[in-house]
């Protein structure tokens, strides 16, 4: 009898076991399938970086068409002392779009000094973001291949001189997801004047799937139209009409289709942008003295200080990489200075110096800076020669850009150009070795973070960059 009691008492167990790890295996199957159901259906949801990352978003404050290093950030004394001479030979020849034979060094009328504990030469365009001297860390030697508007500009943002390859916000959203979720996870905040000569395609998603393209947000007070519901909807019912849409797209996705999962997740994000993202496009709820400090309500600064305001409440609140471009519509409403760098600088500079420097002062204050990398540039540089007599040509061999926060070593400057500013000659920094420590920043290996496409594994650095560990902290 004991024996038989003992029997049962372990089939008991036995069953209990059994059936307990039948429902463990069924309950974890059953989590697997949910989470490849909501991957499936939410495409953006975050992703753990490939290790530690210091940044979590980015800021690019694009300055359109080509600023001068020479009047903003690398001072040429010699400029001057040649000005109106011929290039010496010793300096090499270089390839322009207008530049010729006619053409002499042009001097600067700008004046620099040292700013900051870290003494970093800055021109007198940029009394702002000199007061923000050491979280900068000027890249001096940046380089790049081409010396027409679009192609630059392709190679700038997706690593290709060509048209059809995903842009870095692209790239990082695809690596990273989204953080937001009443928000996109990557904005472009276009400058009214119009678009760049590379066109839309330049910030697009390329080949990777459409859920990774950006959202254009409209210039002026209004970026995002249609955000309140029309007066006859109530908020239950346009959550049951969205919830309809949803599951009539569930039940007709069959497979794998990213063109269709981009749509679904484009009305979800739509919704709860009307619900919940109003606010924080309503700036006029900010301090006066923030509003202030971007220049907001000014003429001159007022459309940048808006973006550059809206890039940190965008941030703050989730969004992965924000591109707010200064200059639009070609020529002379760019940084394009071919007729008179003297006007078209201090023009271009007067607009967007105060909220720059607003922003990164602002990042900073709120314990931001230090997970956000705000990138300042733009395709490339400008010549030491004249175009004509007081204009400046397209400059690829040497230029400047910044980056500040993110982990980046602030007060630093890298590398270097040439006495004249013709050449990047100390530490080259090519884009791909930006865009290879700038993904490093985010926790994300550039090689790593690739794309079949055609029958080839796509990046962001095209080939190989230089991760730039000096610049590090």
């Amino acid at each position: 009898m004991a024996e038989h009691v003992r029997y049962a008492r372990n089939r008991r167990e036995f069953l209990t076991d059994c059936f307990c790890g039948v429902g463990s295996l069924a309950f974890a199957s059953m989590m697997a399938r949910e989470q490849a159901r909501a991957a499936r259906f939410n495409p953006l949801a975050p992703k753990a970086p490939h290790f530690e990352a210091k940044a979590k978003s980015m800021i690019f404050v694009y300055m359109a068409g080509g600023p001068s290093h020479l009047e903003t950030f690398d001072p040429k004394p010699l400029l001057n002392e040649l000005h109106g001479q011929k290039r010496p030979a010793e300096f090499g020849e270089a390839k322009y779009q207008f530049v010729d034979d006619k053409s002499r060094i042009l001097g600067t009328k700008r004046s620099f000094k040292k700013y900051g504990k870290s003494g970093i030469d800055i021109s007198d365009l940029f009394p702002y973001q000199a007061e923000v001297a050491d979280e900068l860390c000027i890249l001096r030697s940046m380089y790049g291949d081409m010396v027409v508007h679009s192609a630059a500009q392709y190679q700038m943002m997706t690593g290709r001189v060509i048209p059809g390859f995903p842009a870095m916000g692209s790239w990082v959203t695809y690596g990273l997801g989204a953080e937001a979720e009443n928000l996109p996870a990557y904005v472009v905040m276009p400058d009214g004047r119009g678009a760049q000569e590379a066109g839309v395609p330049m910030y697009t998603h390329g080949f990777l799937p459409a859920v990774y393209q950006p959202s254009m947000f409209r210039p002026g007070k209004r970026p995002v139209l249609n955000l309140d519901l029309p007066e006859d909807v109530a908020m239950d019912r346009r959550r049951k009409t969205i919830d309809l849409i949803r599951g009539l797209n569930e039940d007709n996705l069959i497979g794998e289709d990213p063109e269709f999962a981009a749509r679904i997740s484009a009305y979800d994000t739509a919704f709860k942008m009307q619900t919940e993202a109003p606010e924080i496009f309503d700036i006029s709820k900010e301090p006066k003295e923030t509003l202030e400090m971007y220049g907001v309500d000014d003429p001159k600064t007022d459309d940048y200080g808006r973006r550059c305001l809206l890039a940190r409440r965008m941030v703050e609140n989730g969004v992965r990489f924000v591109c707010v471009v200064s200059g639009g519509g070609s020529g002379n409403q760019e940084w394009d200075a071919h007729g008179d760098i003297e006007e078209n600088h201090i023009r271009m500079a007067g607009q967007t110096d105060k909220p720059v420097a607003a922003l990164i002062k602002d990042l900073k204050r709120r314990g931001l800076l230090d997970s956000t990398i705000v990138l300042w540039g733009g395709e490339f540089g400008r010549s030491p020669e004249s175009q004509g007599t007081t204009g400046r040509d397209h400059h690829a061999l040497g230029f400047t850009m910044y980056v500040a926060g993110g982990g980046f070593k602030g007060g630093t400057i890298y590398g270097a150009t040439d006495a004249i500013g013709l050449r990047a000659v100390e530490n080259p920094i090519h884009f791909r070795d930006l865009h290879a420590t700038v993904l490093n920043q985010l926790g994300l290996s550039q090689d790593q973070l690739s794309f079949m496409h055609q029958g080839r594994r796509e990046r962001l650095t095209e080939v190989h960059g230089r991760i730039i560990k000096e610049i590090i902290a």
